[in-house]
């Protein structure tokens, strides 16, 4: 029993180091490794294990990315080994870690920074790159900011709370250091790196997004300990550490700069779903504990100087003057700056916000000057747009920041064009297009006085580019679209439906412009709320014909009958549309098409024009023997007893196009069958004109002809019938034969044909027993 005991605590023990290494990050491994006071012995033993889980393929990798291929990035001070510096095929969450093992804490400079807060030379003015302080005095720590933050995690991590403090001041002086030295770098060549019009990213990691976090980690230790120094809850209140803060800064103040500080750098977007979502998700949780920040004079002071460093610095700032093309958009940074900055300086708020909105990787093409690029980008792939697979995220939030920028223009006519043009320059989604446009149409209209003339404007400009920009696309919110155009240009005046309609061939297919514009513009309610006299409307009733005679030029299949209705008031409007037609009809037009505008015309009052055009829709059909549910069927119908009631030379002219157009017997039954039933020409008899009064004859033309392509057409049925008949069928043919005897006997001779048609079935397919027997019993 002992040895199972053991044997499970063994195994239960196997596990939950098994789960620890899957669930841990390697951040935390960072702060277990950087253990100020760890062991030589202590490490050893987790550089073993750590290599140990590494080397299990099954170990997560740092980024999700399977692709990815990246140096040792752990760059520190010089300390004697710097660890291994080879190049890794891929990093997993333990290869941080791992090369933290190779970091120590004897460096004399480190350790004067985290034992004292009284280090600092007041006296010393070396300028150079690495400088050991700055010009007031105090110390620097130039360190790969992400370990250096790692280092300033660990001591918070084991209970050094002060030591962290005094670390992340110094790490974030250097950031401010290094951040001016851009800055004069940036001025002194300027004209040359701008005259080039391309740049390159010098920041192969960023610190938002990073997997050690070092921004989230430096807000973190300072804006806690200013709040335990607020509540005066430990003696951090009293650390003198506070004197190596500037003239009425503090922690928080010291935090939120940092912040801007990350957030506003240019740094390539990583490769891979899983890194590129961290970065949006690392930089909205940065944002969100910024916003619980209340901005007082010294913060506002802190973003201008922020927000002109971003403007000015060139390729070291996410909005510099150039940026490359695979850098991490700043639209949501940009849109949380421009809200906190815009009621202190508008002008800076909207340099910067307009600045932000250009989302380079959708550039049709990138310059070839995009491969010059320091030698530690070059692994990345030139042109990597389908793999940025946070895209449809990151349009939405240049979206958010055009329509925040819209709504804070409001009443203001040149800010509205400016943000407008850079909308219309740097957005590339028609349905973020469309959406802006709608909101600066709801804002527009949002009071219950007149509406913004100027915000109409910009959303009716809006909705014209969507409009452009879809018409040869695919969009299945096209027709809202339109209709939305049609409102919002409705809204604008008169004058912009008028141009709309003017310019329709640029913005809608003819089908739109006719169905949806010109019906729209035409119908009572749009006449209702523009307030138009009678001379206006007619001017606008004459814009929406030219523009349907164009279209039913244009596409006569979808159009014609629209035009017809729309032109129904004018004369002259009407016969052109009426031409179209009959132009189209030969080659341009389906037998549906030209049925549905003769049935248009009769309801009209045209009854002859109807049938011009029934006669017309004849002469593309075809029915079969076997179609006796076409959907034409009644199209035909209605045909020949529009012909059959105009009279006798109608119906004669009519039925030639039938019997060459209709193979179906049951159809040409029917039709038959109607028109004996009554005399032909009532309608004309109204109409004064002549009619015989009498019935037509089944012996003479054209009602014999008709009788002969019926009995034809029930002959050739029925043996196509017999070819594959099944007995399940048996009684349906039956009944079928039933219905061609009637036919038959309308013939003078009708008995006498089909007795001769029966002995040929019964001859021919003697074979088909059962059946042959059925017909006996039938007919004899």
């Amino acid at each position: 029993f002992s040895i199972l005991l053991v044997s499970f605590c063994l195994f239960f023990c196997h596990f939950c180091v098994c789960v620890c290494v899957c669930v841990c990050s390697g951040a935390l491994w960072m702060c277990i490794v950087l253990n100020p006071h760890c062991k030589a012995e202590q490490k050893s033993s987790w550089l073993r294990q750590l290599r140990r889980w590494n080397s299990v393929d099954v170990c997560p990798w740092e980024d999700g990315n399977h692709g990815n291929e990246l140096p040792n990035l752990t760059h520190s001070l010089p300390q004697g080994g710097h660890g291994n510096q080879e190049m890794r095929p891929h990093r997993t969450v333990f290869t941080r870690a791992i090369e933290a093992c190779d970091l120590h804490w004897q460096d004399r400079h480190l350790q004067h920074i985290i034992a004292s807060d009284l280090y600092a030379n007041y006296c010393y003015h070396d300028n150079q790159e690495g400088s050991l302080f700055d010009a007031r005095g105090w110390p620097l720590w130039h360190e790969h900011v992400p370990t250096a933050c790692a280092r300033v995690d660990a001591l918070r991590s084991h209970g050094y709370p002060r030591e962290a403090l005094r670390l992340a001041i110094a790490v974030v002086n250097t950031l401010r250091r290094q951040q001016q030295r851009q800055l004069e770098h940036f001025r002194r060549h300027k004209k040359e790196l701008l005259h080039k019009g391309h740049t390159s990213i010098t920041n192969m990691e960023g610190w938002v997004g990073h997997p050690l976090d070092p921004i989230g980690t430096l807000f973190s230790t300072l804006t806690e300990s200013g709040r335990t120094g607020e509540e005066g809850r430990a003696d951090l209140q009293r650390m003198p550490v506070q004197r190596l803060l500037g003239d009425g800064e503090s922690y928080v103040a010291l935090a939120v700069e940092t912040a801007l500080i990350g957030l506003g750098q240019q740094r390539v977007m990583p490769d891979g779903l899983y890194a590129q979502e961290k970065v949006c998700r690392n930089e909205e949780q940065l944002l969100a504990k910024l916003q619980e920040v209340d901005l007082d004079d010294i913060l506002v002071k802190i973003f201008r100087k922020q927000a002109v460093f971003l403007l000015e610095a060139g390729p070291y700032s996410g909005l510099g003057e150039i940026v490359h093309r695979e850098s991490v958009p700043m639209h949501t940074f940009a849109r949380y700056l421009f809200t906190s900055l815009l009621p202190h300086d508008a002008e800076l708020a909207y340099k910067l916000a307009l600045r932000a909105m250009r989302l380079p990787v959708l550039e049709s093409t990138a310059s070839s000057s995009d491969l010059s690029r320091p030698h530690h980008i070059v692994s990345v792939v030139p042109n990597r747009y389908p793999r940025w697979f946070t895209l449809s995220h990151i349009e939405s939030q240049q979206c958010e920041l055009a329509s925040t920028m819209l709504t804070a223009a409001k009443g203001d006519s040149r800010r509205l064009e400016t943000v407008l043009e850079s909308i219309q320059k740097n957005i590339h989604s028609s349905s973020h297009i469309f959406k802006l446009a709608q909101d600066a149409f709801k804002i527009a209209t949002l009071m219950d006085s007149l509406p913004d003339i100027t915000l109409l404007k910009v959303s009716l400009e809006l909705g014209l580019q969507v409009m452009r920009i879809t018409l040869s696309t695919l969009n299945w919110r096209r027709r809202e679209m339109v209709r939305w155009l049609v409102t919002c240009a409705t809204e604008v005046g008169v004058y912009a439906l008028d141009s709309i309609m003017q310019s329709w061939f640029t913005l809608f297919t003819p089908t739109e412009a006719t169905s949806i514009v010109a019906t729209t513009v035409m119908s009572n309610s749009t006449i209702v709320r523009l307030h138009l006299d009678c001379h206006q409307q007619e001017n606008l009733a004459s814009s929406a014909r030219t523009l349907a005679l164009q279209c039913a030029m244009k596409d006569p299949q979808n159009c014609a009958l629209s035009a017809l209705t729309l032109c129904e008031k004018d004369h002259i409007a009407f016969e052109t549309a009426y031409q179209i037609v009959l132009d189209a009809a030969a080659t341009g037009m389906s037998y549906t098409q030209l049925f549905t505008i003769a049935r248009y015309m009769e309801h009209r009052g045209y009854p002859m024009r109807a049938y011009k055009l029934a006669t017309l829709a004849m002469a593309h059909l075809n029915l079969s023997y076997n179609q006796d549910t076409h959907p034409a069927i009644n199209d035909v119908l209605w045909a020949c007893a529009l012909s059959h009631s105009l009279g006798k030379n109608e119906l004669a002219a009519v039925i030639p196009l039938v019997v060459k157009s209709v193979k179906c017997a049951t159809v040409l039954s029917d039709i038959l069958r109607r028109c004996t039933l009554t005399t032909p020409g009532l309608v004309s008899a109204l109409h004064s004109r002549r009619n015989s009064g009498k019935l037509m004859s089944l012996d003479k033309a054209p009602l014999r002809q008709l009788l002969d392509a019926t009995i034809g057409a029930y002959i050739n049925t029925t043996h196509s019938r017999l070819t594959h008949i099944s007995p399940r069928h048996y009684s349906e043919f039956i009944e079928f034969l039933g219905k061609a005897r009637e036919t038959f006997m309308m013939a003078h001779d009708g008995h006498i044909q089909f007795t001769q048609f029966i002995d040929n079935l019964k001859q021919i397919y003697k074979g088909k027993k059962k059946l042959m027997m059925l017909v006996r019993e039938r007919f004899g």
